[in-house]
């Protein structure tokens, strides 16, 4: 295979950045020893993929590379059978790698072995992939240390709100201890996950609580894409709910009535701070998974978020979880602004 050829928008020094982000990466977050075994998957299928790849090459040269074959699916599984707890494996994925019944990520943390994955590759294409790249970059003073001083922050929080210039989002009976995704996994029982990295997420106490406005300039579509409208659109929250959408569009407005239709109404729930500074209101990709961690606040729509567990939600029966992009004035904690000008505020 001309692995040249499959990424001409993807020039020689940006392979060389990834190069150097993925091994920030590998050194200081996941904190792999060149003695462990790892493994690669990766497929061809889009100019990102092929360009991530020849990266690890570089980094992992005694890696054992693997071309994705859903017909030699066999193959991938006794590969990942030689692997002892502390190995490591890498999925580089154009879409998203299926093996049956086996899930991936959830089967090879069982077998604890390191993991960093690489989805939905193919929906960043031309200079999409030079933000991705971007955004694989390491910092751990910064993730850590803002990342630690937000959680310590938010976990004593008794009222938050949200401003979102000229509109307000209230919080004022607190909320949930912050979960970190920052690249430190000390404690935590898995080591890696899905890359870019740089969020911590919570939520209110009491859902129900939640009121005010929000003004959004993004939000995930039907497709799983990032949508821009022309104009920002405003949510009416009450209880805890959104009640309406101010100069919604009709892409916005099908995406609520799905949820409607199948969580009843449309909750309010996560409240994440993304750290990531390769993406802003200026910088976005089209991919909802990777935008998402997005230097900024994010929320989502839907009676779904797997992370926290609330009464009057059955967590069986929620089905969505739609992110939106919160234009984002200010963060007020309590009486500390904590974000502001489009940087966090604590930790630096």
């Amino acid at each position: 295979m001309d692995q040249k050829s499959l990424h001409p928008s993807i020039s020689d020094s940006a392979i060389d950045l990834a190069e150097n982000n993925i091994g920030d990466v590998l050194s200081f977050a996941i904190e792999y020893e060149s003695r462990d075994a790892a493994i690669v998957v990766w497929d061809g299928e889009s100019e990102l993929s092929v360009a991530l790849t020849q990266a690890y090459r570089r980094c992992l040269p005694d890696a054992k590379f693997i071309e994705f074959d859903p017909a030699e699916s066999d193959a991938v599984l006794a590969a990942f059978e030689e692997l002892t707890p502390g190995d490591l494996v890498v999925l580089i994925q154009s879409t998203s790698f299926r093996l049956d019944a086996f899930r991936i990520r959830v089967e090879l943390f069982k077998r604890s072995l390191k993991v960093i994955e690489h989805p939905h590759l193919a929906r960043l294409p031309g200079p999409e992939g030079l933000i991705y790249i971007d955004s694989l970059a390491y910092d751990r003073d910064y993730y850590r240390g803002v990342g630690r001083a937000l959680k310590e922050r938010i976990d004593r929080t008794k009222v938050a709100i949200i401003d979102s210039g000229g509109e307000e989002l209230h919080f004022p009976k607190g909320l949930e201890p912050a979960k970190l995704n920052v690249g430190d996994y000390s404690e935590l029982d898995n080591i890696g996950g899905q890359y870019p990295i740089g969020e911590v997420f919570t939520e209110s106490t009491d859902l129900e609580a939640v009121y005010g406005r929000v003004r959004i300039s993004f939000f995930g579509d039907r497709s799983f894409s990032v949508n821009k409208p022309d104009h920002p659109i405003t949510l009416v929250v009450e209880k805890g709910r959104v009640t309406s959408a101010i100069d919604s569009t009709p892409e916005f407005d099908q995406v609520l009535s799905n949820i409607r239709t199948d969580d009843g109404e449309v909750w309010l729930r996560e409240l994440g701070f993304g750290m990531n500074r390769a993406f802003s209101q200026e910088r976005f990709v089209s991919d909802v998974g990777t935008f998402e961690r997005m230097c900024g606040v994010h929320v989502s729509l839907g009676a779904k978020h797997p992370s926290f567990n609330k009464p009057n939600i059955r967590k069986k029966t929620a089905r969505h979880h739609v992110d939106v992009f919160v234009i984002t004035k200010s963060v007020i904690l309590d009486d500390e602004v904590i974000y502001g000008d489009g940087a966090w505020l604590v930790g630096g």
